[in-house]
């Protein structure tokens, strides 16, 4: 029951203040039509329940289960299967991830059909998964995060010279929507289950962060590669 009000308080302070400043400018400046208006409001309502719902989920489900697989591999004693879950894992969650169906979506429409929803959002998903599973080899074998990013954004840097010029943004954008309510909050757990057994307890749970920036790096370079194949 604490879940479900602290759930409800957070998507009220979200959500609340830019429902406000809309109708106080629906009031004094916008001065929309009543009918968009009205389904403004029944917007607001269906995203605040909608968010709700999916926040106490994330809490009660998503969480819990990404630090139990995290804290259960380690006892494996087999590196390999700890990343290649880490790899698996990666790639089904940014499959499910709205933000990246969002971006495919758009890009599909600008392109014509030309670059599929289908196709970036495998693409997207790959460059996630084996980001991942090179942030679960870090946490194995104790690699400091600022070597993987520093050569991450080299290699970005680099494969931009390459890429068509209108690939880039796309790429970028794809780096920043596997940020998202879905992604994030599962490979952030699964990282700190991990991280808590490989490295002694939670005092070193701490050592789990860092898979998101990681995670963003991928993505970029995989529409990059996939802009010089089109190109």
């Amino acid at each position: 029951m604490k879940n479900v009000l602290d759930q409800f308080k957070e998507v009220s302070l979200a959500i609340l203040p830019m429902a406000a400043l809309i109708i106080l400018l629906q009031f004094t400046v916008i001065g929309m039509p009543t009918d968009v208006f009205i389904r403004f409001l029944f917007g607001v309502v269906m995203v605040g329940l909608g968010l709700f719902l999916f926040l106490l989920g994330v809490h009660i489900g998503l969480l819990p289960i990404g630090e139990l697989i995290g804290s259960n591999l380690p006892k494996s004693k087999k590196p390999w299967l700890v990343i290649t879950v880490g790899f698996i894992l990666g790639v089904a969650v940014t499959i499910a991830e709205p933000d990246v169906r969002v971006l495919a979506l758009q890009v599909d429409q600008v392109s014509g059909g030309e670059i599929t929803n289908t196709t970036l959002v495998y693409t997207v998903a790959l460059g996630v998964g084996i980001f991942v599973a090179l942030a679960m080899a870090r946490t194995i074998f104790e690699i400091p995060l600022k070597y993987l990013l520093v050569g991450g954004y080299t290699l970005v840097f680099a494969l931009a010279l390459f890429t068509p010029d209108n690939f880039i943004p796309i790429s970028f954008d794809a780096g920043g929507v596997t940020t998202g309510p879905m992604t994030v909050p599962f490979i952030l757990a699964l990282g700190v289950g991990v991280a808590s057994v490989i490295r002694g307890g939670k005092g070193s749970s701490s050592e789990g962060f860092g898979l998101v920036a990681l995670a963003s790096i991928g993505p970029i370079i995989a529409v990059m590669i996939l802009g010089v194949i089109y190109g």
